[in-house]
């Protein structure tokens, strides 16, 4: 797929890990895991917005679009 999540990446930088970001969002840390491991189909602009907070960052930050050779 080539929109990649970058939540990784962010959560590393940030210190922050599964267990506290999905508590702070307010989304269950299977649907937190779901998201990091790129294996979404989809993402709520409310979660995105809720992650963006929690994260301090921009949806530029967590989301890279990667075309398909």
């Amino acid at each position: 797929m080539p929109i990649v999540v970058n939540l990784d990446v962010m959560m590393a930088k940030r210190k922050v890990s599964a267990g506290d970001l999905a508590e702070r969002v307010g989304i269950t840390p299977a649907n937190l895991s779901i998201l990091k491991n790129n294996k979404a189909r989809a993402v709520r602009f409310s979660t995105l917005e809720a992650l963006c907070k929690a994260l301090e960052c921009q949806p530029a930050d967590l989301l890279e679009y990667i075309p398909e050779e």
